[in-house]
C-alpha cells in the first residue's frame, strides 16, 4: 500500500469509526430477519444513520472466496473495471457490464446527501463509469476466459442485458436501447436505437435498471428503483419508479407491471410455474433490525408498500401524507433475506449438475450492508425451492469477501449460470468474475487469506 493510499485508508477508518459510533446496534440475531415470517421490531431511527463499511482493498494475490463444502471456486476473469452484471449468450460467451453510477448532481445535497456520497466513494462505487459491456470467451473450456473484447462501448451506466432473436437490448441508466447482434459476434460498433426513455435525471438515486425477456420475447420486464430512501424528495420525483415495467419493445411503450418495490434488481422466471420473481432492497435508516430485504414472486398489478409501508402493511411514519388505501393492499413478500444485505443478483439453478439441495432453488448475490451493525451480506447464498416456493434456511455458497480486519476483498453482485451450469459471480470491488462448480474431489485446497 502506498503512502498516499495509507493516509486515505487511515482517514477513512477514522471517519468510519466516528460515524459508526453515532449509530445503533442490532438487538436481534441476524436470523430473526430471515424466512417467511421475519421478526419486525419497532423502528429505531437515529439522527445520523448507522454506517458500518468494510473498507475496499481488493483481493490479495492468489486469494479467492471460500466455497461451500463440495464446491470449488476459481477466477474466470480478472482485472475488470467495476463489473456489476452478467449475461450469457446462446453460444456460451459471457457479457459483463463494467459500469458505475452516472453523474447525479442533485443526489448529494445536505448532510445526509454528503454522507451517502462519502459512503459510495468508500465502497468503491464513486468513480467514473467505464460505460462498457465486455465479452469474455472461454475458448478451451477450462473455466477461465482466454479472450476479452470490448463488446459495446460508449454506453451510459449500462446494467441489464437481454437477447431476443437478433435484437440485443441494454438498459442504460436513462434509456432502453437496442442493437443488432449476430451469433458469435465479439464486437458491436453500430449505434443502438433507443426503444424508450427510462427514469433518470439529476438525482437518479437507484440508477441500475435490469431487463428480463418473456418466454416468447414479445415483452421485456425492466426494473426501476426509487429516487430516494422513502420519498423524501417528494412523490413527483418517483413517477414510474420503485416498479417493474412491462415493455412492448416493438411499440416502444410500457405499463407498470408491479409497484411499491423500493429497489428491485434481480429478475428471473421460476422454472416450474413460469412466475416472475425478484429480489428487492428495502429501506434504510430505521435501525439495524429493519427492514429485511426480500425475495418474492411478482403477480401482475401487485403492490408492495413502498414508500408508505414495509413488509406488507407496516406503516412507515416518516412518509407524509400517508395513503391508507394503498397500504391496505400492500402484498407481503414471500421470503425475507435479512436486513440490509443488499441482495441484487438472482438466478435459478434447476440443473442436475448441482448436487442436492442445490439442484432446485435460487442463487442470490448479496452485495453487503452499509447501514447495519454488525454487517450483513457480503456473500452468495442459495435458497432451495419446493413446489415453486422457497423452503428451509439459506445456505452459504461463497463467503470470505471480508477479512478478519474488516477489509472488503470483494463484493458480489450479479449471478448467472454458464452453458455448463457453473455459477458465475460478478465482484465489483475485487474486479473479478468468480466461477463456482461442483468439486471434482472431496478435497478442496484451503483459500489463501491476507
Amino acid at each position: 500500500m502506498t503512502l498516499m493510499n495509507s493516509r486515505r485508508y487511515l482517514t477513512f477508518s477514522a471517519l468510519a469509526f466516528i460515524l459508526t459510533a453515532c449509530g445503533e446496534v442490532a438487538q436481534l440475531p441476524f436470523a430473526a430477519g430471515v424466512g417467511a415470517k421475519p421478526q419486525l421490531p419497532a423502528p429505531n431511527p437515529t439522527l445520523i444513520p448507522t454506517i458500518n463499511i468494510a473498507a475496499p482493498v481488493g483481493w490479495p494475490e492468489n486469494a479467492t472466496p471460500t466455497a461451500a463444502p463440495g464446491m470449488a471456486v476459481n477466477a474466470f476473469a480478472t482485472g475488470l473495471d467495476h463489473p456489476r452484471w452478467l449475461y450469457v449468450l446462446p453460444n456460451g460467451d459471457i457479457l459483463v457490464a463494467e459500469t458505475n453510477a452516472p453523474p447525479k448532481p442533485e443526489d448529494g445535497i445536505g448532510i445526509k446527501g454528503w454522507v451517502m456520497k462519502w459512503v459510495l466513494d468508500k465502497v468503491g462505487a464513486g468513480g467514473p463509469s467505464a460505460n462498457r459491456i465486455t465479452l469474455l470467451r472461454d475458448t478451451n473450456g477450462d473455466g477461465v476466459a482466454e479472450t476479452r473484447t470490448a463488446f459495446i462501448e460508449g454506453l451510459n451506466s449500462p446494467f441489464g442485458m437481454a437477447l431476443v432473436g437478433n435484437d440485443f437490448y441494454v438498459a442504460n441508466s436513462d434509456a432502453l436501447v437496442r442493437f443488432t447482434y449476430r451469433q458469435g459476434q465479439t464486437r458491436i460498433t453500430q449505434p443502438g436505437t433507443k426503444v424508450l426513455d427510462l427514469p433518470g435525471g439529476p438525482i437518479n438515486h437507484h440508477w441500475t435498471k435490469n431487463i428480463l425477456a418473456s418466454a416468447d420475447g414479445k415483452r421485456l420486464y425492466v426494473t426501476v428503483g426509487s429516487n430516494s430512501n422513502v420519498a423524501e424528495n417528494g412523490m413527483d420525483e418517483e413517477i414510474g419508479r420503485a416498479a417493474i415495467w412491462e415493455v412492448d419493445p416493438q411499440r416502444g411503450s410500457y405499463r407498470i407491471f408491479a409497484s411499491g418495490l423500493r429497489n428491485p434488481n434481480g429478475l428471473t422466471w421460476e422454472p416450474e410455474s413460469g412466475t416472475l420473481w425478484t429480489v428487492v432492497n428495502e429501506r434504510d435508516e430505521i435501525g439495524s433490525d429493519l427492514v429485511p430485504d426480500y425475495l418474492t414472486s411478482v403477480p401482475d398489478n401487485s403492490f408492495y408498500g413502498w414508500p408508505y409501508s414495509y413488509y406488507g402493511q407496516h406503516l412507515d411514519e416518516r412518509v407524509q401524507p400517508q395513503r391508507p388505501d394503498l397500504i391496505a393492499k400492500a402484498r407481503v413478500p414471500d421470503y425475507a433475506l435479512g436486513t440490509h444485505t443488499a441482495s441484487l443478483g438472482l438466478v435459478f439453478s434447476n440443473s442436475s449438475k448441482w448436487p442436492a439441495p442445490f439442484s432446485n432453488g435460487v442463487f442470490i448475490g448479496q452485495h453487503g450492508s452499509w447501514n447495519r451493525e454488525p454487517r450483513s451480506g457480503y456473500k452468495v447464498i442459495f435458497l432451495a425451492f419446493k413446489d415453486g416456493k422457497p423452503v428451509g434456511d439459506p445456505i452459504d455458497v461463497l463467503t470470505g469477501f471480508v477479512s478478519n480486519n474488516d477489509e472488503a476483498f470483494g463484493r458480489p453482485v450479479g449471478v448467472v449460470l454458464d452453458k455448463n451450469a457453473a455459477l458465475l459471480v460478478a465482484d465489483d470491488v475485487g474486479n473479478v468474475i468468480w466461477r463456482v462448480t461442483r468439486a471434482i474431489t472431496n478435497s478442496i485446497e484451503p483459500n489463501q487469506t491476507k
